[in-house]
């Protein structure tokens, strides 16, 4: 059986510090994280010198597939920009491979040829900045209704347009692409796949919120499973990484087991 190429998202055990998390991964058999500027009293929102996380990834055998993420990527305006540059900055220093790009997700900037408008605009600032850094543009779309971008092929169609194939990838999200009831993948468009369940069934689909994403296990709603095995069928090899945002998961007492079940779970039926 071959191993899957797992990953973790820092949201998988947001109170970690960056150190802990990294041995964590380590301890599972995980080299891939994602680390966010999101989480406060960790790096990158401490302050924490970019050298200093690539040090500690180092000393740990990690490898730093992505930072998640720059918000309203795709509302571009020279605030974006400033926080774009930064970021890059920080992803080169520090090592991190990818960017994740995240959509405006507020019921703004939703219609139709002004969102297709202002994501083409948004990628063809970012392109330059992304490729003199040698850094990937992960795009991810979110399922939510109040999404700018919740369609892939949209995404594709724009980075397209604007010359950015080989600067550009797509985060297929199991979660959103659940919400977003679209059937199509782009596998060979594909740089990330982040992995969450669901196992509320009282939930309407179109109430799920990131607060329902847990480790993915025998009652998973989303279909992981299916989503990761078409996902390979196609071509997609990349990494599988884990990104539960649930208080329950966030508080389980031995994070490592807890996870070593998902992935086990996911392994056996892959």
């Amino acid at each position: 059986m071959t191993t899957l190429p797992f990953a973790l998202n820092h949201m998988t055990t947001p109170g970690l510090p960056l150190g802990a998390f990294f041995e964590l991964a380590k301890s599972l058999g995980i080299s891939s994280v994602e680390i966010r500027n999101d989480l406060s009293g960790n790096a990158i929102i401490d302050g924490t010198p970019a050298k200093d996380v690539a040090a500690l990834a180092s000393r740990n055998g990690i490898t730093i597939i992505s930072i998640n993420a720059l918000q309203r990527f795709n509302e571009w305006d020279s605030d974006r920009q400033k926080e774009a540059g930064e970021l890059i900055a920080y992803a080169r220093d520090c090592g991190a491979k990818a960017l994740v790009l995240v959509p405006v997700n507020d019921g703004s900037g939703q219609a139709d040829s002004e969102r297709q408008a202002n994501l083409r605009e948004a990628l063809a600032a970012l392109k330059p900045m992304l490729e003199s850094a040698g850094i990937i543009g992960l795009v991810e779309p979110l399922g939510f209704e109040i999404c700018s971008l919740r369609s892939k092929t949209e995404a594709v169609e724009a980075i397209k347009a604007v010359g950015g194939e080989s600067t550009f990838r797509l985060v297929h999200d199991t979660f959103h692409h659940h919400l977003a009831g679209e059937p199509a993948t782009y596998p060979e468009m594909t740089g990330l796949v982040h992995i969450s369940g669901v196992t509320d069934r009282r939930v309407a689909v179109s109430d799920l919120r990131d607060s329902h994403r847990v480790l993915v296990d025998q009652d998973d709603l989303l279909d992981n499973v299916g989503q990761i095995r078409r996902l390979r069928a196609e071509g997609y090899a990349g990494p599988l990484s884990f990104e539960p945002f649930a208080a329950e998961v966030h508080a389980v007492a031995d994070p490592a087991a807890a996870i070593r079940q998902s992935v086990d779970h996911i392994q056996t039926r892959i």
